[in-house]
């Protein structure tokens, strides 16, 4: 039986090879078989599926190509392979959560003139417990990947938002997107106009007491998308550096992603709009994870730990009245089924760029 942590080392040592070969989306770490945790850990590889063409008189199957798995890889541990498209961002797709509402909440629509996403969730800054902001994704709130002044409507753009009559706040700070090295978040913060046009609740599931620190493979999750709506899902995989096709945003094309999480649905949780809701613990309204891309049909999010955001931002998670929360913890960084926490040089690398003023 394979350890998590030999599972998690040889995932480091092939993943970046790995993910050069086409056809090959992601390589993390999983079980061996869900339905038996107990047989130990696997490394997962995200490969296409298998394709059918048709015509007027005859449909054939296309076989799939042989995934490129290295050999020294096998023969230390198991290797899965899930079928899967391409991941892409995701930004457009009706649902009570793409309307107008104020003061703003968590699972709703947001975004810019042109983009609709999720608000993810209210939050607050660290030295100023009083101060709020919406948490949701560089390409839901941001211009272009670009330090230019962004304007934030709720409801977005494609859900019918205007500049004159649905503007709530503008982009505070962001992360940036980076074409030639790995990434790790999809993330940015917009400050309102107005601190009462934010609340502290998440649609749905009321207050958000805290977030934690890490989770495991096979914990189950839920949350609120713009999209998607109430969905649930399971963690598939972790330490998955994965590939995300962002298409003409910021000119980025496809771009790789270290230690993400993918959270596979029963129906589709990560569609088109969904973009910066976070998914909750099952128990507790913790905060987990942030959404930012899924795959084909959206049965499979990808997403990466809250505590991470908080972590690079500052932040946590905001509530009614003077104070915010403190974010409860839990688990251990050295347990391999389990997230990890950015080191602090990963820390200092991600740190947000300010917005500039708006004109």
């Amino acid at each position: 039986m394979a350890s998590f942590r030999k599972a998690y080392l040889l995932k480091q040592r092939y993943a970046a090879r790995m993910l050069k070969q086409r056809g090959i989306h992601g390589v993390g770490v999983g079980y061996k078989d869900p339905a038996k945790p107990y047989k130990g850990a696997a490394v997962i590889v995200y490969a296409d599926k298998a394709v059918s063409t048709a015509s007027s008189k005859v449909r054939r199957k296309v076989r799939p190509q042989t995934v490129p798995i290295p050999t020294a890889l096998k023969s230390k541990v198991p290797v899965r392979v899930i079928r899967s498209c391409k991941f892409r961002k995701n930004g457009l797709e009706t649902t009570r959560f793409q309307r107008r509402i104020r003061p703003v909440i968590a699972g709703y629509s947001v975004g810019t003139p042109d983009v609709s996403g999720t608000a993810g969730l209210i939050i607050s800054d660290k030295k100023r417990p009083n101060s709020r902001y919406i948490l949701s994704n560089n390409h839901v709130l941001v211009n272009n990947n670009s330090a230019r002044p962004s304007v934030t409507l709720q409801p977005g753009g494609a859900d019918g938002g205007t500049v004159k009559r649905d503007t709530v706040g503008f982009v505070n700070r962001f992360v940036k997107l980076r074409k030639n090295r790995p990434n790790f978040l999809d993330a940015a913060i917009s400050k309102p106009l107005r601190r009462n046009l934010l609340f502290p609740a998440y649609a749905v599931y009321g207050k958000v007491p805290g977030f934690v620190r890490t989770y495991k493979i096979g914990d189950r999750f839920k949350k609120v998308g713009r999209t998607s709506g109430i969905v649930t899902g399971k963690v598939e995989s972790l330490h998955t550096d994965i590939q995300v096709d962002y298409g003409d945003y910021g000119n980025l094309g496809t771009i790789t992603f270290k230690n993400q999480s993918v959270i596979r649905g029963k129906r589709p949780v990560s569609l088109s709009g969904d973009s910066g809701s976070v998914w909750l613990t099952r128990r507790g309204n913790l905060a987990a994870a942030v959404n930012f891309a899924g795959s084909d049909g959206g049965h499979l999010s990808i997403a990466y730990p809250v505590e991470w955001f908080m972590k690079v931002f500052g932040t946590r998670v905001a509530r009614a009245g003077k104070c915010s929360l403190a974010s409860p913890g839990r688990g251990s960084k050295r347990k391999f089924h389990c997230v990890h926490p950015l080191s602090a040089k990963t820390v200092k690398m991600l740190r947000p760029r300010k917005c500039r003023s708006r004109a």
